[in-house]
């Protein structure tokens, strides 16, 4: 009698709806969280549902829940599986919940019985459906942040480029619009005053135009000036005729130099595009 006492103390005292079915599916014995939920929820009389045959209310239930539910008890009681585990939804009119029903068969001498038990687990499923909500959040800031860092590499890129391009177009025009002037001024009898303003003209030129040279020597310092001036005006699309106008040296001379300056480079591979390569520095 004692022991009947505790059994039952211990079954009123779980938080899970608990039913006990016998080999037929008959409901043999609830617990009082059983019997709270159904008074709550509006189920049938008697009020600890003793008497009825879950089986088949299981199988009028009419959704999927209800017949994998079914299924589980009868191979349960068969002694195919000795427990079987399903979360599955159980709305009410007011609050969206979750359950686990678990079916174990009862480990005793006689005939077979299961027990079944229902078990919340609301909480558990709204914390994971944030979690996964604030993964999907996460993930779409990530992609949000790559495609703002793409925009903002692509811009980099683009005003680099339109920075070399500006600072090449300045170079080209002081070399060929206003260097040969300075040449042509170098040869005149100038006095003191106009020397010195010329070289102050050169001067600055020279910084307007050194951007490109810094990448050029900063990169290859082996390059001697002459190979600078030289990689510079193939940079600018100059042939060796021209180059060699400009710097009062033989093409043979420019030749010369250009195969010093693939050499410096490492472009060993006749096919490989000086003008290309240097191109390509920033």
């Amino acid at each position: 009698m004692q022991n009947l006492s505790l059994y039952k103390y211990i079954m009123d005292s779980l938080s899970a709806q608990i039913a006990i079915l016998d080999e037929s599916g008959l409901i043999i014995e609830t617990n009082s969280s059983w019997q709270e939920f159904g008074k709550a929820n509006g189920l049938q009389p008697p009020g600890d549902s003793v008497g009825q045959n879950y089986l088949e209310v299981c199988d009028r239930s009419g959704d999927e829940s209800g017949e994998l539910v079914a299924i589980g008890i009868r191979r349960v009681l068969a002694g195919e599986l000795q427990a079987f585990n399903m979360q599955y939804p159980c709305h009410s009119p007011t609050e969206e919940r979750w359950f686990v029903v678990r079916m174990v068969r009862l480990k005793a001498a006689g005939t077979p019985r299961v027990i079944v038990s229902h078990e919340n687990i609301t909480p558990v499923v709204k914390a994971q459906e944030n979690l996964k909500k604030k993964e999907r959040e996460l993930s779409q800031q990530k992609k949000m942040l790559e495609d703002s860092n793409i925009a903002l590499r692509v811009l980099l890129e683009h005003r680099q480029r339109e920075r070399v391009r500006m600072e090449d177009n300045i170079l080209a025009n002081v070399r060929k619009l206003v260097k040969p002037y300075l040449e042509e001024l170098r040869f005149q009898k100038l006095d003191e005053r106009n020397r010195n303003l010329v070289e102050i003209i050169e001067s600055r030129l020279e910084e307007l135009t050194s951007p490109f040279l810094n990448r050029l020597t900063s990169l290859h310092k082996l390059l001697t000036p002459r190979e600078i001036d030289v990689a510079v005006l193939v940079r600018e699309g100059r042939t060796s005729k021209e180059i060699a106008e400009l710097l009062t040296v033989s093409v043979s001379g420019v030749d010369f130099h250009r195969k010093k300056i693939r050499k410096k480079l490492g472009l060993a591979n006749e096919k490989s595009n000086l003008r290309s390569y240097l191109l390509g520095l920033q």
